[in-house]
């Protein structure tokens, strides 16, 4: 059998994304975070979206066909679907754990808000604004378009899957917007305008379903947050990281 479901899940709330959204409101140049980025933790909210998550995966069914499990390597992406699958009471599919599914770099713009990058790094600020949000790789960091480049990679590896109906990744934003962009064939443009109407909620959930192999993806839900509508310990938050869009040329 082959992979002919993507299920897509955001990581929780993370420490960091509390701290970015603190900056922001104060004004701040810079993030004040504990950890690097592949260390950084979930948040309490994260845990208890993480733990809302759980029961709607079994509810689905997550489980009744083959299932394999990739995720990212950043704590914050296992510690979520860790949570998850303990609260809802399933079984652990087979795990790889793929550094191609990181978080995209954001280089020297790492740890600044949008007035920190304006004030710091006027030339990249500048350059963003020219090349836009998809073409704009900060010193030391990823472009959109670089963070397309490694996921084509991954579905490739998809597609070679023989076993597994379904394919659960816990990862990141960046990685679900992207994923589903790379899988409906989405340009630039087309990219750009879904997502000025379409952010990837903490512990939401996105699916992706073709019949075969070579066979179109259609985008059968996305971010979808009902189980954490639901559950009162378990708000939505969406944390976009919006510090770095731009207009497209």
């Amino acid at each position: 059998m082959a992979v002919t479901e993507i299920w897509l899940v955001r990581h929780g709330e993370s420490t960091a994304n509390v701290a970015a959204a603190r900056a922001e409101a104060a004004g701040a140049d810079v993030i004040e975070v504990d950890h690097r980025d592949a260390d950084v933790p979930l948040s309490p909210l994260g845990e208890e979206q993480s733990r809302a998550l759980g029961p709607e995966l079994a509810e689905r069914g997550v489980d009744d066909v083959p299932v394999a499990l990739w995720v990212s390597p950043y704590l914050r992406a296992q510690q979520t679907i860790d949570i998850a699958l303990r609260s809802g009471g399933l079984s652990e599919p087979p795990r790889r754990v793929d550094e191609r599914l990181r978080d995209r770099e954001l280089g020297v713009l790492d740890l600044l808000t949008r007035t920190g990058v304006q004030h710091l790094h006027p030339d990249e600020e500048r350059r963003r604004q020219w090349l836009g949000k998809y073409y704009h790789r900060p010193a030391g960091g990823e472009s959109w378009a670089d963070v397309v480049l490694r996921l084509r990679s991954v579905l490739v590896d998809v597609d070679r899957l023989d076993g597994p109906e379904r394919l659960l990744v816990a990862a990141h934003d960046a990685v679900v917007m992207l994923v589903v962009s790379t899988c409906l064939d989405l340009d630039e443009h087309a990219l750009m305008d879904f997502a000025a109407t379409h952010t990837v909620a903490n512990a939401s959930l996105t699916r992706l379903r073709r019949d075969a192999v070579g066979a179109p993806w259609t985008l059968e839900e996305f971010s979808a947050v009902e189980h954490l509508a639901e559950d009162a310990d378990a708000e939505v938050t969406e944390h976009s990281g919006r510090k770095d869009d731009a207009r497209v040329r």
